[in-house]
């Protein structure tokens, strides 16, 4: 079977390089030269545009930044859908809006063509480390043909339901990651405010319901240790929020608390912190109040 995988960013270029070192035959396409060569010297293909990947393939990945690049990659005119062959399967993994993923579906459904929303969860180290994890929205048959592929990339995989429910518990994680983000960013500028300790700040929220998994696991080693490379910016964070309220807006479902942290990453892109990791908020929320960064002793 040969594998296309499209998009080899961030996390895609791990993801589809895990795949390659597990021996799928993979051909691959990406704007970024750099990337492809990398995917070529682990013995895979490549192919100067998303058609030719298409027209080479049984099974198309897609892994791509944001839904306009989804839409024209995967249903343009020169796209997968318009150049795949009849029974292929297109497995797309990028984080879009639900609307995106329902009407791909149905023009991949068209064209004699099967289609699974596979998003992915946990950050660019996982992926690095095979220890992604997915949430895949699929027909019981195609689950199980793409499930060896995620197995190859990650180590937890939920099968959420039907073509479309992957995408949508994608949303719905992000929301309590995103807005756990910005709790925790004030919480920690308000310690800093009131000119406590951090490590015994953080020894007490440990010790309560208030501890989560962000504060605990991942921020001890990026931002309060100093990293803020990206594992995942506060732009996309931020183009995931706008995603969120999208679909909330269509579910007639209100969510304040989604507006009021889209509006504080909103500001942190304002301040200059976009690139940076979504941990940094609270160096942003810092900045904003004039006061000290937390930083834990080394």
């Amino acid at each position: 079977m040969n594998v296309g995988f499209i998009g080899l960013g961030r996390m895609g270029r791990p993801m589809a390089s895990n795949m390659a070192r597990k021996g799928f035959r993979l051909v691959v396409n990406d704007i970024n030269p750099d990337a492809v060569k990398e995917l070529e010297e682990l013995q895979a293909s490549s192919a100067p545009t998303a058609a030719e990947v298409a027209k080479k393939s049984d099974v198309i990945i897609t892994m791509l930044p944001d839904g306009p690049v989804v839409r024209e990659v995967v249903g343009g005119a020169d796209g997968i859908i318009a150049n795949a062959p009849k029974g292929a399967l297109i497995m797309d993994m990028s984080t879009v809006e639900p609307g995106t993923t329902d009407d791909l579906a149905a023009q991949a459904k068209a064209k004699g063509l099967r289609y699974v929303d596979a998003p992915v969860g946990r950050l660019a180290a996982h992926a690095d480390r095979g220890e992604s994890l997915f949430m895949v929205g699929a027909e019981l048959e195609d689950f199980e043909l793409v499930k060896p592929m995620l197995e190859a990339m990650g180590t937890t995989i939920y099968h959420c339901g039907g073509v479309g429910t992957g995408t949508r518990t994608k949303l719905v994680n992000n929301f309590l990651a995103v807005a756990s983000c910005q709790f925790n960013a004030e919480a920690l500028a308000l310690s800093q405010g009131l000119g406590l300790n951090l490590e015994s700040t953080l020894d007490v929220i440990y010790g309560t319901t208030a501890m989560n998994g962000q504060l605990k696991i991942n921020w001890p080693d990026k931002v309060l240790a100093g990293d803020t490379s990206p594992g995942f910016t506060i732009d996309l964070a931020h183009k995931d929020l706008s995603l969120i309220m999208q679909a909330a807006n269509t579910a007639k479902v209100p969510m304040p608390m989604a507006a009021a942290a889209r509006e504080m990453f909103s500001a942190a892109r304002a301040r200059g912190f976009g690139a940076q990791d979504f941990s940094a908020m609270v160096d942003a929320h810092c900045d904003l109040a004039n006061i000290e960064k937390p930083r834990l002793k080394k």
